[in-house]
């Protein structure tokens, strides 16, 4: 019965998520259930000092990245930086490549920091036009959009400011440029099966003279501009990598941090925060430059209200999946399902650590949730095993940072659930595409690196 209460819970929130109701209704709601099914457990208590501390636990670490990434893409949206990389990347690569068009939008902005929100909804208008110009099946959109936002720019090319690239910094003293000939390679498996897939479809659609459809489209209107010249627009993004790069490997580690043993701060180590600190001084600066070039153009106070708002969604949701699967990972059931697990492998921390990421990600629907669980329960643990066995920790960052795009991809994802609204699309249209390029190909690429720092 308590490993039945979490699976009934688990099922319960990807059907509900599917049906559209709020993460941060089900997640409390449903994590309560399975508290009360597993029996023996106080409601109040898993609610209060479970679910709302790991909540804020994880609100309090993030929320300044999640609210500078969302007033950075608000900017670049308002000033047309966003529409001028899309549309000059379509135009390059030609309405005829639309899928690979559409990939490469979404990778450039998403690896320079724009929010996949923010990329999903800037690049569908181009979608639409490149798709409908091509005729190409408006239901390979949703595809395109996560194989380009969800997958290697989200956890293998080295220095993408992705939040879940970010996280296992905290618990390694890594960066963001960990592992880079790992993320590399994993990072062409991902687009490599992603691509095939997707052109594999596009081909069994043109063989049943399937075009793009009778849709009637919504597209958001972008108000009446001028859209900045496209090497003006990339500079954001090459500050957002440049700046974090630098940061990283020059400016803090040459700085006295000794402060940082106080008690007053955590009595920590400038390692644990490296990752963390750099990204916000990269985007910090990218939106510094962006309303210093745009400021005649933008409503710089509409910008950074509305994107200090659109921050709250986001981190609210996510940090709801963190809470959830730490109720979840509190009871009974879930200590069965993770002693199994690890005891396929107890002496290896990166076929472990990356079995109970999967894991979680599935549970949370989020691949940061699933991560910052997993790395919260046992960060520690694969660290020292990692020590122990002289494996560099850059290689247990990339590897964990891999895993948590893994299983995270199931119905119940907000990201997945946004992207289907934001198209006008549904799950039976278009999932299946999301869960091969987002679900499989990311699998398949942990695997491929595994193997690479197992057999080197």
């Amino acid at each position: 019965m308590e490993i039945m209460s979490i699976l009934l819970s688990m099922a319960l929130l990807i059907f509900l998520a599917y049906r559209g109701f709020s993460i941060l209704v089900l997640a409390p709601f449903l994590a309560s259930l399975a508290v009360f099914l597993s029996g023996n457990e106080s409601l109040l208590a898993h609610y209060t000092q479970i679910f709302m501390v790991k909540l804020g636990d994880f609100a309090t670490v993030y929320f300044p990245l999640f609210l500078l990434s969302a007033i950075f893409g608000k900017i670049m949206e308002n000033s047309g930086s966003a529409r001028s990389i899309a549309e000059y990347v379509s135009r390059k690569i030609g309405a005829e490549n639309a899928i690979l068009s559409i990939v490469l939008s979404c990778a450039v902005l998403t690896y320079g920091g724009v929010s996949l929100f923010v990329v999903a909804f800037a690049v569908y208008p181009i979608a639409v036009a490149v798709f409908r110009e091509s005729n190409t099946p408006k239901r390979l959109i949703p595809g395109a959009i996560a194989l380009g936002s969800f997958t290697f720019t989200m956890v293998a090319l080295p220095g993408t400011p992705a939040i879940q690239n970010a996280i296992p910094a905290q618990y390694f003293g890594t960066d963001t440029f960990a592992a880079p000939v790992i993320g590399i390679v994993a990072s062409i498996v991902m687009f490599v099966l992603g691509m095939f897939w997707m052109k594999y479809q596009l081909r069994i659609a043109r063989e049943n003279n399937e075009g793009y459809g009778n849709h009637e489209d919504k597209i958001l209107s972008i108000p009446p501009r001028d859209l900045p010249n496209f090497w003006i627009a990339v500079i954001p993004i090459v500050l957002v990598i440049l700046i974090n790069y630098i940061s990283i490997k020059f400016v803090l580690p040459q700085m006295d941090t000794a402060y940082l043993r106080e008690e007053k701060y955590g009595t920590i180590d400038i390692s644990t925060v490296t990752g963390n600190w750099a990204i916000i001084v990269g985007v910090f600066f990218s939106i510094v430059f962006l309303i210093a070039c745009h400021f005649r153009k933008i409503d710089i106070t509409k910008c950074l209200n509305q994107g200090a708002t659109d921050s709250l969604t986001p981190i609210f949701n996510t940090a709801s999946v963190v809470g959830y699967g730490a109720v979840i990972n509190s009871l009974p059931g879930f200590a069965l399902m993770r002693d199994y697990i690890l005891s396929m492998s107890p002496e290896n921390p990166l076929i472990s650590g990356s079995c109970v990421t999967g894991l979680l990600g599935a549970v949370t629907g989020s691949a940061s949730g699933g991560m910052s669980i997993s790395l919260e329960m046992m960060g520690a643990k694969l660290f020292a095993a990692a020590g122990a066995q002289g494996l560099d920790p850059e290689i247990l960052h990339r590897i964990i940072a891999l895993s948590s795009s893994t299983l995270h991809a199931l119905p119940h994802n907000g990201a997945i659930i946004t992207l289907l609204v934001i198209c006008g699309l549904t799950h039976r249209d278009s999932y299946r595409d999301i869960f091969m390029v987002s679900l499989v190909s990311t699998t398949i690429a942990t695997v491929v690196a595994l193997l690479i720092t197992m057999l080197s």
